[in-house]
């Protein structure tokens, strides 16, 4: 499998951003980013995959719109790419970090030690479908042109 872009564009990507990129494997971490992007932004973006299901990545679609205006089925957004770059950033920085893993047996509602006490979220008190795993501002900004907007009252958590 291939993620989105490639190692040297990644390396371009980040010397422009000004990034220090991570010692690590950078087309793992492009793959586990693209795999990221496609699955948590995939169902929002729009138009169809053109490859049908058994495409490999979300992109190149069918269908698909940016600003009101039509995009080419055959190709796939810079933004797409950058975005696979950012979160191929955040896997080399903490390698792991976009698989979010997380065993509701083991949550911790209230912690008190000594004279300390503290409350934590309850991820169980969220509403369905949230997302489990790490959120990047930078990387919903840069999708949020290919994406429809979520349903109302279908339970989806809005990036």
């Amino acid at each position: 499998m291939a993620g989105y872009g490639t190692n040297e564009g990644f390396s371009d990507y980040a010397a422009a951003a000004g990034y220090a990129v991570p010692a690590g494997d950078i087309g793992a971490a492009r793959q586990r980013g693209s795999v990221y992007i496609d699955g948590t932004y995939g169902a929002r973006f729009s138009g169809l995959p053109t490859g049908g299901i058994e495409q490999e990545r979300a992109w190149p679609r069918t269908g698909a719109t940016a600003y009101g205006n039509a995009l080419a089925g055959d190709i796939i957004p810079l933004r797409v790419v950058n975005a696979s770059y950012e979160a191929a950033l955040l896997e080399l920085r903490t390698p792991g970090s976009l698989s979010v893993v997380t065993d509701p047996l083991k949550r911790v509602k209230r912690q008190k030690v000594d004279t300390i006490e503290r409350e934590f979220f309850d991820p169980a008190e969220a509403e369905p479908g949230a997302i489990a795993g790490p959120v990047a501002s930078i990387i919903d900004g840069l999708l949020a042109p290919l994406l429809e907007p979520s349903p109302v009252g279908l339970g989806i958590w809005v990036v």
